[in-house]
């Protein structure tokens, strides 16, 4: 039997873990980017699966001419995930694709420009922009438990309450899942009191679960127009907050996102000095080079040559 075959021939049970091992934005990424592919397809005519090494090449180069290193990337990986599932070799790990896609990398460059990290002060004039209002106190409970625990957007709008304990000493949250935590194996963060009232992410939760009324389910809810809290909550959401206190605080909003505040606690914790493995720990960062691209722009006036020669 051939792999095809034995694709085809798997039970249902057997797709559904197969399709879980993917996160669910992977996966809509991926559908994206393969609906794309095939769209180009049939407007040259072309097989898309399996697909020629020319075809391969024709396409990428066409999205060279105006894509991201990242998103060619994306759609690379995407093409090849589709064939392996079918059981086919994939065209994308054949040579002179390789050798193609070095050439874009080395043309464009891979230089990542992403938002914008928002540092500590940011977080603290956001905070004063933010009302008294059920609203606000969500905002607010929200901006500081994500920047505090280093989350990712996708890790706050999932947050449950019963992920959190508290102490004397704060609160631990237990990460059930992430992006880089698939199989679900958990990851403890703790969340320590702030010195500030104010920006205290501890006092703050503890504000939000009181005039919410939140006891079981999602910590963090999207609330209508008429004041009244919904039943969900997306990671769109925890973007959007982030862009209108940004904005409330005389920031550029297209400059920041959800991702701003993993990156701006990354970045803050370097350039007040801490060590990278705590910072680490803090993010959960399992690649040390990832962490210290933070680390790099978080010290570049640390120390800094030109800071000491009396300009």
């Amino acid at each position: 039997m051939n792999s095809v075959a034995v694709v085809s021939d798997l039970s249902p049970e057997s797709l559904a873990y197969i399709s879980g091992s993917k996160s669910d934005n992977t996966k809509r990424s991926y559908s994206s980017d393969w609906a794309d592919f095939t769209s180009y397809c049939l407007r040259h005519n072309d097989e898309p699966l399996p697909a020629s090494v020319k075809t391969i090449i024709d396409y990428l180069t066409a999205l060279a001419s105006t894509a991201k290193v990242s998103t060619i990337n994306r759609k690379t990986t995407a093409i090849s995930q589709a064939h392996q599932a079918k059981g086919f070799q994939s065209p994308t790990h054949s040579l002179p694709v390789k050798a193609l896609l070095r050439g874009i990398r080395k043309a464009k460059g891979t230089a990542q420009h992403g938002k914008a990290p928002l540092l500590t002060n940011d977080i603290r004039t956001m905070i004063t922009t933010l009302p008294e209002t059920l609203i606000g106190k969500r905002d607010r409970a929200l901006l500081l438990l994500g920047f505090a625990g280093a989350f990712r957007r996708s890790e706050i709008a999932s947050l449950l309450i019963e992920d959190l304990t508290f102490s004397r000493d704060g609160i631990t949250v237990l990460l059930r899942r992430s992006k880089t935590d698939q199989e679900g194996e958990g990851r403890k963060i703790g969340i320590p009191y702030g010195s500030n009232p104010a920006t205290c992410p501890v006092r703050a939760i503890e504000d939000w679960l009181k005039v919410s009324g939140i006891i079981e389910g999602l910590l963090f809810r999207s609330i209508n127009k008429g004041g009244n809290m919904q039943e969900s909550f997306d990671d769109k959401t925890v973007a959007r907050i982030v862009k209108r206190a940004a904005l409330a605080a005389g920031l550029n909003p297209s400059d920041y996102a959800g991702h701003s505040l993993r990156a701006g606690l990354a970045t803050s914790a370097a350039m007040a000095g801490v060590e990278e493995r705590v910072i680490m720990k803090q993010t959960g960062h399992r690649s040390v080079n990832m962490v210290r691209k933070y680390i790099r722009d978080g010290s570049l006036f640390i120390d800094n040559a030109a800071g000491q020669i009396g300009l």
